[in-house]
């Protein structure tokens, strides 16, 4: 099933869109698979749950932290993780260059929008988005790869549009700008429901886990 999923999935998807796995609550064994039929970047949401898997997949790929990051796990984070997509603050920021300096490792990050502007979700305001690149451009050991946003879950996918291209606005705000110290490669929007929508509005970078692994109870990837 999940390699029919992901070859499916593949040929849907337009050229320039990378797919990601969303792999939370998944074996070593379902992500193999998924890899093996073709996916190329796997995303987890707690780092202890990524440790407990990591070493079990012997198959090549790119692993992103997409879950609220914690400072007390970013170095066990920096270890495995290619790239952080959910950076949020300045003090995060900080805690991820003193442990990539520790390691000798430069770490791409995204910027987590909190495009819906939710008092509960993480991420940072649209309007505050540009001052904390100018904090942490100076960082030596991050490198900012573009922004990543959840928005806010609706039943009818057409509801986060306005959010997703609110993000998108922003991400080509800063292209537009060419700081030395940013390269908006990614904008990484959309999961299992509302990842249509998403592209439509920009989005190269696809975050999605049920559609590729079958449900899961509370599942909203």
């Amino acid at each position: 099933m999940i390699r029919e999923n992901v070859k499916r999935l593949l040929r849907e998807l337009p050229e320039g869109v990378t797919l990601l796995a969303a792999a939370k609550e998944r074996s070593a064994e379902e992500i193999s698979e998924a890899i093996r039929a073709g996916i190329t970047i796997i995303g987890e949401n707690y780092v202890q749950e990524a440790l407990g898997v990591y070493k079990e997949v012997e198959e090549k790929a790119q692993w992103h932290f997409i879950g609220h990051l914690q400072t007390n796990k970013v170095k066990k984070a920096v270890g495995i993780f290619d790239v952080i997509e959910s950076l949020d603050s300045l003090r995060l920021a900080k805690e991820i260059e003193k442990c990539c300096e520790r390691q000798n490792k430069i770490m791409p990050v995204l910027i987590e929008v909190n495009s819906g502007e939710e008092d509960q979700k993480t991420g940072v305001a649209p309007k505050d988005v540009g001052q904390l690149i100018r904090e942490i451009s100076s960082l030596s050991h991050l490198k900012i790869m573009g922004l990543m946003t959840m928005g806010p879950r609706f039943g009818d996918p057409e509801g986060s549009r306005p959010y997703f291209a609110r993000t998108r606005e922003l991400f080509e705000h800063f292209k537009d700008l060419g700081l030395p110290t940013v390269e908006m490669r990614y904008l990484s929007m959309g999961m299992t429901n509302s990842y249509k929508v998403a592209i439509e509005e920009g989005a190269n970078l696809v975050r999605i886990g049920t559609k590729i692994f079958g449900e899961r109870e509370g599942s909203y990837n």
